[in-house]
């Protein structure tokens, strides 16, 4: 897929994630996500934060964390998740075309951020996350990238890693064998529950 036909792939995924959203139950929204300290609303609140803060007031939010990204997007969607869940909503179901692009990042950037944080959600409580098969090859290609596993520092030495739902592999070794979807959430060093990986080196990926 080329680079200038995302913003249509892009919208598309938005508006399925949006109607798994609104599918949830109230409690499913205090849920704990693959986020570690986050609710699913926290989550939420920081999927949606690129749309909601425009560069200025982007940037004061930073310099009020001492330019630390983390300590800032933490603080922010702890914040910001206190909103009622209608405002959570909506402010996702009213930028399904909003054209936010990480720095460095592009439109491949967005859909990671988009369909890596939506996982973050829907793994914990259960449900299918409704990404394409051509939104997460995207997604996989550009997890893969030098930068994007440098950012990780995730040691994937002597391990291969092989989908079994997407025609899809990706380094030489011993197999560890998932999901696209699941093996995508390895490239992004979050722990997994048991049963979703198999292969001998899968422990080191999931929660027990």
């Amino acid at each position: 897929m080329a680079t200038d036909d995302l913003m249509p792939t892009i919208a598309a995924e938005r508006r399925a994630f949006g109607d798994v959203l609104e599918g949830l139950a109230a409690p499913d929204w205090n849920a704990p996500s693959l986020c570690a300290g986050w609710r699913v609303r926290e989550v939420v609140a920081h999927m949606t934060m690129p749309f909601r803060y425009p560069a200025p007031r982007f940037l004061g939010e930073l310099v009020r964390s001492r330019g630390n990204f983390a300590r800032m997007a933490d603080r922010v969607a702890r914040r910001d998740a206190q909103a009622p869940i209608g405002t959570l909503l909506e402010g996702w179901q009213t930028n399904v075309n909003h054209p936010w692009k990480p720095p460095g990042g592009g439109l491949q950037g967005a859909l990671t951020h988009d369909v890596v944080h939506g996982m973050d959600i829907t793994v914990p409580l259960g449900i299918e996350h409704p990404v394409g098969d051509a939104a997460l090859r995207v997604v996989l290609d550009h997890a893969t990238t030098p930068l994007s596993l440098k950012h990780f520092d995730l040691d994937l030495t002597g391990i291969r890693l092989e989908a079994d739902d997407l025609d899809w592999a990706f380094g030489d070794g011993e197999p560890v064998r998932g999901g696209a979807r699941a093996l995508l959430l390895v490239l992004m060093d979050r722990r997994l529950p048991a049963g979703l990986l198999s292969g001998t080196p899968a422990a080191r990926f999931t929660t027990g």
